[in-house]
């Protein structure tokens, strides 16, 4: 990686970058922000369940879900004139960031959606149309993921940066997810992303410069590490099999998961679990449950959860940890032929948990095979060591300077972009 590679060279630097766990998208990204951990900021996993209606949400664009003021905000506290761009990061729709954009398809009456971006100003994503077409959502996540996302992603915060010059630019390049999970991260694949996203990251140094922003400092933080796994562990069959689970029929004769009926269920996200029990009385039970199964390396109860900084109210009763070379799979169905039928779609925000296997849809039948031993990499497991650990580069290795001989914390993040604007703890 050549242009990222030149960040870190002449005054620049890198040092390791550990992730808070759970080390996924949502819950890192607001560590970042924050500077804060999920006990805090209250993002758990890359989904919530909403005990009081029954809802479970994944993948919402809204910023309401962190609990804890952003970099945005505390610098509008010292200065009103540092302003602030927060271009893709996934729950920044209605931050306080003085210009944002994220993907808000509008869905339509018959079902369908069309594709539209929700920005601030309102009238910014019409304007980013003209010049560079629809964001391309197909090109986001699924079988057709590539780098035409990361490429509108840049070309536009390139426009936002010639027309606002903001003070702060958050970004998210989300590209080296697809490759790294569909084939491994040690794959061809992954190593030609990797070459992508450097060409994507130059065109973006390339493109603030000609915009007038020649004095930037640049930090590029990794999120998590996607490792190799062989195993899947299916958490809801174990509680389906305990008749714990509440089940109806959907219109198809699938099978679909009632959470606020359920003795209890659990919300899945890559290496670790949320399981929420009904009743306070079944948690042991439950608990147990899952010690005596063979992919599962830590089952945490109530207090327990604080040693991987998830003792929050939004968590479940029960967190699951998988052994190393595993992953979870959300599914409850005995017999693929009684999947619901929005299991067989890529569907990010009806599913109970994260499905890797929508990377594997197939194209001309629309439906993915269901095979969760396909997948290769996952992630969310607690970095204890350096093989899990991602990279922080800088553009000054000065402000690197708190670093320890481990590197840093991606909870440090927050105050080195805010130590460069002058605001220190107040």
């Amino acid at each position: 990686m050549p242009r990222l590679s030149a960040l870190a060279s002449g005054n620049g630097a890198s040092v390791p970058l550990t992730p808070s766990f759970p080390c996924v998208t949502w819950p890192v990204q607001a560590s970042l922000l924050t500077g804060v951990g999920p006990e805090q900021h209250g993002v758990i996993a890359n989904g919530l369940y909403h005990r009081e209606s029954g809802d479970v949400e994944m993948w919402t664009a809204w910023n309401e879900c962190v609990q804890s003021p952003q970099i945005w905000d505390r610098l509008h506290e010292h200065d009103e004139s540092l302003t602030s761009a927060a271009w893709f990061p996934l729950l920044s729709k209605g931050c306080a960031a003085d210009y944002f954009c994220i993907p808000a398809p509008h869905h339509n009456e018959d079902g369908t959606e069309s594709m539209w971006c929700h920005t601030k100003p309102e009238d910014l994503y019409p304007e980013l149309m003209e010049s560079l077409g629809h964001f391309p959502l197909m090109h986001f996540w699924g079988p057709l993921a590539n780098i035409k996302s990361t490429d509108w992603i840049v070309d536009s915060a390139v426009v936002m940066a010639q027309k606002f010059q903001p003070r702060f630019s958050a970004l998210y390049l989300q590209h080296l997810d697809y490759a790294a999970q569909k084939f491994g991260p040690n794959s061809e694949q992954a190593q030609t992303a990797i070459g992508e996203l450097d060409t994507a990251i130059g065109r973006l140094i390339d493109g603030y410069i000609d915009a007038g922003l020649d004095d930037v400092l640049w930090l590029a933080a990794s999120e998590y590490v996607i490792t190799e796994v062989n195993d899947v562990c299916y958490p809801n069959r174990v509680l389906r099999e305990a008749e714990c689970l509440a089940i109806r029929e959907d219109e198809s004769g699938g099978e679909v998961l009632v959470p606020s009926e359920s003795v209890a269920w659990v919300m899945v996200d890559h290496q670790f679990a949320h399981v929420f029990v009904r009743d306070s009385a079944d948690i042991e039970r439950v608990a147990e449950m899952f010690r005596q199964h063979s992919l599962i390396e830590r089952v945490l109860v109530g207090a327990e959860r604080g040693e991987v900084g998830l003792d929050h109210p939004r968590s479940g009763e029960i967190v699951l940890i998988a052994k190393p070379h595993a992953w979870f799979a959300y599914y409850w169905w005995m017999d693929d032929d009684r999947a619901p039928a929005f299991a067989r779609t890529v569907d990010i925000h009806n599913k109970p948990g994260y499905d890797p296997v929508e990377m594997f849809i197939d194209m001309s039948s629309r439906q993915t095979p269901l095979d969760a031993t396909l997948v290769r990499g996952s992630h969310g497991y607690p970095a204890t060591d350096a093989s899990r650990q991602g990279v922080l580069v800088s553009s000054d290795a000065s402000t690197l300077n708190h670093a320890s001989p481990s590197g840093l914390r991606d909870v440090d993040v927050a105050g080195i972009v805010l130590e460069n604007f002058g605001v220190t703890g107040e």
